[in-house]
């Protein structure tokens, strides 16, 4: 049994062409937006989702603290922090492995994405105050939405925001050429209740985004910053 509550499942939007077999869609998600007054899109980054809590350094599963070596240095830094998270649980995309796609243009290897404090999903502004006390970066801000009126337009931005470059130069690993970003992550600016994280966060991830397989953490590598010894990793 896991020793705390893992990540939820993010939707796709009915229009992302990234789904596999056992991923869910949201085909509602027009209504689910219109009864929220703000949203906010953010960069989808190829790491791996990452939990910082009282109880530890966890991986997607949660089911028990993570011993992998490219979380060696995020589990230093959690010996620095634990002691003042209290209830707070704090999810960020680690990039210290690199997996299907290279950035060449970051200089930290942790980026927030979400904080939890028992059944609630804190706001935007309340995630990005958090990481800022911990001396963490959160995923790149791409724009934020009110009062959406047309469905149409809408689809046409959020395929426009992903089309792009994005904030950290990405390169596929296979062909070692430009790519665009992963995808996009929509999420509520406001916050909500852990039961309805689906009904909150949405996402678009685009066709042919994983190039890794079983196999790659026998040969992974370590991502190189923009100027080497950022905050809180080392040097090897």
């Amino acid at each position: 049994m896991a020793i705390s509550t893992k990540y939820g499942r993010t939707y796709h939007y009915p229009f992302s062409p990234g789904t596999t077999s056992d991923d869910r869609i949201q085909h509602n998600y027009w209504d689910l937006l219109n009864d929220i007054p703000e949203l906010v899109h953010t960069e989808k980054l190829d790491g791996e989702n990452n939990c910082l809590s009282r109880l530890g350094v966890f991986a997607r599963s949660h089911a028990a603290p993570a011993v992998s070596p490219w979380t060696e240095s995020l589990r230093r830094f959690w010996q620095l922090i634990k002691n003042d998270l209290g209830p707070l649980e704090i999810f960020l995309e680690n990039l210290y492995a690199i997996h299907s796609i290279e950035y060449r243009n970051i200089d930290h290897h942790f980026y927030v994405f979400a904080v939890r404090q028992n059944d609630q999903w804190l706001s935007w502004e309340e995630t990005k105050f958090y990481a800022a006390m911990l001396d963490l970066p959160t995923v790149p801000e791409l724009k934020l939405n009110r009062n959406l009126s047309d469905k149409k337009e809408f689809e046409q931005e959020v395929l426009h925001l992903a089309s792009g470059r994005g904030t950290f130069e990405p390169f596929d690993t296979h062909t070692q050429k430009p790519t665009t970003i992963e995808g996009i992550v929509s999420r509520n600016r406001s916050g909500y209740p852990v039961d309805q994280f689906s009904n909150n966060v949405f996402k678009y991830v685009r066709k042919g985004h994983v190039k890794t397989d079983e196999h790659w953490t026998r040969s992974w590598k370590r991502a190189g910053l923009k100027q080497e010894g950022g905050n809180y990793v080392d040097y090897h």
